[in-house]
């Protein structure tokens, strides 16, 4: 049975592919940042732009977007899924405000943003960013209240440690996305992640608070929230960290396997295998916690249910962006434009790892999104990962994910999110947020480039 990327011609002609990658990626900014259309709509509207301008059949217009959307969804949506389950059960079990009050407590006055983003980087672990922002935030003020430290000198922590967690590590999607993409091994590059991460989220977050706070002056708390009912009672600081480390610990078994054992025909390995891939590993978590968490807050069979189900609607839009993505990235393979970069790059002896650094960043400040600026760029270096050994590949990932932070402004949701919850003028979330979001991408290539040299 042929397939529906075979109809896709290869076009052998530079200038075309780079007109059509051009034109396809002005029309999705364009269709994002002027029009307001969905991520989803506009990477699919994309896509057919590039089909059509690297001379598709009209036909076969979206048959690579087809056959990319089905493979992404197929590997991610699962992952994506199991991860919103968890990350519900943790913020509806008390779970997260166990793991902040107890690191609280036993930090003075001086340690409070290191606190901070010891719990952001804890809670980024399984959260998406957006939830980790909305759990985080309201804990933030409180300490800020109560302590009577500048709010920014905690919150640029805080968002500093959910926001490398949500670039740099999987299961994170953009991530997850890029080592698919890439076919980079998950284990080594969840392990080079959180090795980039924490110098990372060190400068980014206590380091550069002190700048951002006397950049941004004094702000105005925002009225204390009205208290919200909480469950009757609430799991063990123990249980609820064991919970989010487990597929951590489960993934990165596997990669020590890999590298320990070396025999994929070896009775340990094949079972680190298994129990360490994300799927597993993630299923393990989310059924863990339904009594770590869950029971032990008191719920009932029904309230878990419900919880669980309630978790699927709001991730639906990321799993049809990210499947959108995937879709736009296998038009731009099956096309030949990943062929022609990986020419482009031997011509200008750009490295990968800056290259795929650099087009994530471009279209950062395009579109606004990170996950859309992580699969598009990881699709186009795509094949320069066949060429790579499994820790460059890993590296690319990252680099990938580096770039896709930069700078975020006002075509991102999230810089409003920001603004929104410190009350910040723009121009104070210029100076905050958005540097933040270049310092981390910053520092993390300035990492990631000598690492290459190493491993």
């Amino acid at each position: 049975m042929t397939t529906l990327t075979a109809a896709l011609p290869h076009t052998d002609s530079d200038g075309v592919l780079l007109l059509a990658v051009l034109l396809s990626i002005g029309v999705i900014v364009l269709l994002i940042t002027r029009l307001k259309l969905h991520p989803f709509l506009a990477l699919t509207l994309g896509s057919g732009v590039l089909a059509a301008v690297a001379g598709a059949p009209f036909d076969k217009l979206l048959g690579s977007f087809a056959t990319g959307f089905g493979s992404t969804v197929s590997s991610v949506g699962l992952l994506i899924g199991l991860g919103a389950m968890l990350g519900k059960l943790l913020a509806d079990s008390g779970g997260a405000d166990i793991v902040a009050d107890t690191v609280l407590r036993r930090s003075g006055r001086r340690m409070l943003p290191w606190s901070m983003a010891l719990i952001a980087a804890v809670l980024g672990l399984p959260l998406f960013f957006e939830v980790g922002v909305v759990l985080l935030i309201p804990i933030v003020l409180l300490v800020a209240r109560r302590g009577n430290v500048p709010v920014i000198r905690l919150g640029i922590p805080a968002l500093a440690g959910l926001s490398v967690l949500h670039g740099l590590v999987p299961p994170h999607p953009g991530p997850l996305v890029a080592v698919d993409a890439l076919k980079a091994d998950l284990g080594v590059t969840l392990a080079l992640g959180l090795l980039i991460a924490v110098p990372t989220l060190v400068v980014a977050g206590p380091l550069f608070a002190r700048f951002a706070e006397r950049w941004v002056g004094p702000l105005a708390l925002p009225p204390a929230p009205v208290a919200t009912e909480k469950p009757e009672r609430t799991p063990s600081f123990a249980a609820v960290l064991t919970t989010i480390l487990l597929p951590v610990v489960l993934m990165l078994g596997k990669a020590l396997a890999d590298v320990v054992v070396d025999d994929p025909k070896a009775g340990p390995q094949r079972v680190m295998d298994f129990i360490g891939s994300p799927l597993i590993a993630l299923l393990a978590a989310t059924l863990l916690a339904m009594f770590t968490l869950g029971r032990a807050a008191g719920f009932t069979k029904d309230r878990i249910s419900t919880t669980m189900e309630k978790s699927l609607a709001p991730i639906a839009g990321i799993v049809f962006i990210v499947g959108a993505g995937g879709g736009f990235k296998q038009t731009l393979i099956d096309v030949g434009v990943g062929n022609a970069v990986s020419e482009w790059s031997a011509k200008w002896h750009i490295s990968a790892l800056l290259l795929g650094w650099l087009i994530a960043v471009l279209i950062r400040l395009a579109t606004g999104s990170a996950t859309v600026a992580t699969i598009t760029a990881a699709g186009i270096v795509a094949p320069l990962a066949s060429g790579l050994s499994t820790s460059h590949a890993a590296l690319l990932v990252l680099a990938i994910g580096a770039g896709s932070l930069f700078f975020s402004h006002v075509n991102d949701a999230g810089f409003w999110l920001v603004k929104e919850y410190f009350g910040m003028t723009v121009g104070q979330t210029l100076k905050s947020w958005s540097v933040m979001e270049t310092v981390i991408s910053v520092t993390a290539i300035a990492l990631i480039l000598p690492l290459s040299l190493i491993v």
